[in-house]
């Protein structure tokens, strides 16, 4: 069930008539300048469907004929219609006079004239064949016989489009109704034809979607006398048949007749007065045009002094929104000499922030900046080199290979060193690419680092000429460190390739890796001598040949004297082109089997399938070659790994620190080129002058609502 309002004397708000004449002051500020970020004020919206007598509805409350009439659409742009009461003496002889935003200082006193206008200003961007715009037009009228009261009229939902309207017509209608009502501040006034069904009313379903449980809207109930014979609205006025919190009020407008024949608001009023003592006699006091306009000056005064606090806080904190913002984009150039240098040295400074790790602004999502670098070392560089094997790519036959090649047509009695080295210094060149990849990403790490600070700099986005010189300033000074980076690393991996040191204090090398050779050599024979007589008892039950027997007391005397010799090399010091340790061992070996009684020739054992049988000179020797490049190559391996990091922090990243500043003031600190790169961009300049404008815009917005003071406001009783 409705509301009931009473209009409370003038006498008896204290105060309170001003708060809508200061809300229409700060509307006025705000559509002046025409800012987008404007601050949500409270304000009363007239929605319905084309046709519904939203017009009219104004013009009763306002009591003049001043809006444009015609077929079809009519309203096609947001008219925002400022009611202000004055005292008659300020009138004079006048019934009231209009002005308009966009006609500053010039008076309405026409109302016929303002009807024009509003037509012309409509036309203007809207067009001339029924388009419409969601810019509105601001039309103040001052009057003795109005009350305070701001409204804004909406153009009317259209289904079908006509003339130069979009197809979309419906949603753009729909859309621009529901931007102004979406503001919590805002009372909806929802017009309905009462000759058509309240549940399928399209203005009470738009107004449910942004004010579901119903606290600010007024339905407003129009086309009563037009309802078929043997009804009436007796249940829908009461709400009875859908309830709505701040009441249904019904009006009786104009007929399409009596506007044709010209007849005036005054004695329309009294029509519509004689309308509901005759049809609602029950409901004569709580309906019609005067009612509606009291009801609404007391709604929205209430609304106004519950926002007031709200309104004053969302000023306060905007303006200091606007001025961090325009802080940002900087004040207009005095010194460009000094901005120039300014600016070169706060982007130098941050580029080493960021890699040092010095940065104000730290990033807790992901790592960046000189972490990346660390990364890259200690992460991808150091798990690619650890994927590397000491024998990658050495089979035991390429080892073979290269042991005999080291020969020569000689049979060797010791290890080569030179087979040795070759094998090994192929093993460390494999350092080589990780090496010079690590590089590249650093290279890459400190690129992005450049783009970060370009971004994160607001001077960048207002100087573009500048920020495209700067990046490639520091772009190219980096590149020139690539090639220089890359020399020195390729010669970390130049300088394990020129001296093989196998005398380094952690080089497994000498008697140790021999003694591990040949006993490994005397577990493989002796597993490899049993192997043969236990397969050729199970495969035949024939007694096992003698040279089957002849080749188990060679392999005997064999062990034996590996051990022998194995224990004196141990004793001793060296290993390559000594006449003692494995020397000793193989000659003694070679004198042992050169005094052993001669057996006939026996083929040898098949290795591998299609490959010829190592012998055991052979398998000791390689054992002993990985042995050594396993030792050799751990060591390189660890030098490059702890060289190369150091070397890309030297040449590259701890030199562009060093000298970007210099390269920086030297290229770009030029007095002829000041002006091309502190050109502003044109989109900079237009956002600081949008702030600007909405920065003073603010400033007198607060300065007006100041102007309110403690009033003593009455109780909500006192307004309903």
């Amino acid at each position: 069930y409705g509301i009931v309002f009473e209009q409370p004397p003038m006498s008896a708000r204290g105060g309170l008539e001003k708060l809508i004449p200061v809300i229409n002051k700060i509307q006025d500020v705000f559509n002046a300048v025409g800012v987008r970020d404007r601050i949500e004020l409270p304000q009363i919206a007239v929605i319905g469907t084309q046709s519904a007598g939203k017009s009219s509805v104004l013009e009763n409350v306002v009591g003049k004929d001043f809006l444009p009439r015609g077929t079809g659409i009519v309203t096609r742009r947001p008219l925002v219609l400022q009611l202000v009461h004055v005292k008659p003496d300020e009138a004079g002889p006048l019934w009231g006079w209009g002005q308009f935003l966009h006609c500053e200082g010039r008076v309405f006193e026409d109302f016929a004239e303002i009807r024009d206008e509003i037509s012309r200003e409509t036309d203007k961007l809207a067009g001339t064949n029924k388009g419409i715009s969601n810019t509105p037009i601001t039309l103040t009228i001052r009057s003795p016989h109005v009350l305070d009261l701001t409204l804004i009229d909406l153009p009317g939902i259209t289904r079908v489009p006509v003339g130069d309207q979009p197809e979309d017509i419906e949603a753009q209608t729909y859309n621009m109704s529901l931007e102004f009502i979406r503001n919590p501040k805002c009372i909806i006034l929802a017009v309905h034809a009462a000759n058509t069904d309240l549940s399928t009313s399209e203005s009470l379903k738009l107004a449910r979607q942004v004010d579901p449980d119903g606290n600010r809207t007024l339905v407003v109930c129009t086309k009563l006398d037009l309802m078929d014979a043997g009804t009436d609205a007796q249940e829908l006025l009461k709400g009875e048949v859908i309830p709505v919190k701040l009441g249904i009020i019904g009006v009786v407008n104009r007929s399409q007749k009596d506007i044709a024949e010209g007849k005036a608001i005054e004695e329309a009023l009294q029509k519509e007065q004689q309308f509901f003592e005759h049809k609602y006699p029950a409901l004569v006091s709580r309906n019609g045009s005067p009612y509606l306009a009291r009801t609404l000056n007391r709604l929205l005064m209430r609304h106004i002094r519950s926002c007031l606090p709200q309104l004053k806080h969302d000023i306060a904190t905007r303006l200091s929104q606007f001025v961090w913002k325009r802080n940002g984009l900087g004040e207009p150039l005095k010194n460009k000499a000094s901005t120039l240098l300014q600016v070169l040295t706060k982007f130098a400074s941050t580029y080493c922030q960021k890699i040092e790790g010095n940065s104000k602004s730290i990033d807790t999502q992901q790592i960046s900046g000189g972490a990346r670098i660390c990364f890259v070392f200690h992460r991808t560089f150091a798990t690619a080199l650890s994927r590397i094997e000491p024998l990658e790519g050495l089979s035991p036959s390429d080892i073979n290979h290269a042991i005999s090649n080291a020969m020569g047509p000689k049979p060797g009695l010791f290890i080569s060193e030179v087979a040795f080295e070759l094998l090994v210094k192929k093993q460390i060149r494999l350092l080589r690419n990780p090496s010079l990849q690590c590089v590249e990403l650093v290279y890459e790490e400190m690129q992005l680092i450049i783009q970060d600070c370009l971004a994160h700099i607001p001077e960048f986005q207002r100087f573009p000429a500048l920020r495209e010189g700067v990046n490639q300033v520091s772009t190219k000074l980096l590149r020139e460190r690539l090639p220089v980076t890359n020399e020195m690393v390729q010669n970390l991996v130049a300088i394990e390739l020129a001296y093989v040191n196998t005398n380094h204090p952690d080089f497994v090398g000498g008697h140790r890796a021999a003694y591990e050779a040949y006993m490994k050599a005397q577990t493989r024979e002796l597993a490899g001598a049993a192997t043969p007589a236990t397969s050729d008892v199970t495969a035949s039950s024939s007694p096992p040949s003698q040279s089957a027997k002849m080749e188990a007391v060679q392999a005997g005397s064999v062990y034996s004297q590996v051990r022998a010799g194995a224990k004196r090399m141990v004793e001793s010091a060296g290993l390559f082109g000594r006449q003692d340790g494995l020397n000793e061992v193989f000659a003694e070996g070679g004198a042992s089997l050169s005094t052993a009684t001669p057996t006939p020739i026996a083929a040898p054992r098949a290795a591998q399938q299609g490959a010829q049988a190592l012998t055991s000179k052979q398998s000791v020797d390689i054992d002993l070659i990985q042995k050594l490049i396993g030792s050799y190559f751990m060591i390189v391996k660890k030098n490059i790994q702890d060289a190369v990091p150091k070397a890309v922090m030297h040449c590259m990243v701890n030199y562009i620190q060093e000298t970007l500043q210099r390269e920086l003031v030297q290229e770009l600190y030029k007095s002829e080129t000041f002006d091309d790169l502190l050109e502003e961009s044109k989109e900079i300049a237009a956002r600081r002058h949008e702030i600007q404008e909405m920065i003073e815009a603010l400033e007198k917005a607060s300065l007006i609502i100041g102007e309110i003071r403690s009033f003593q406001l009455e109780s909500d009783d006192d307004l309903v």
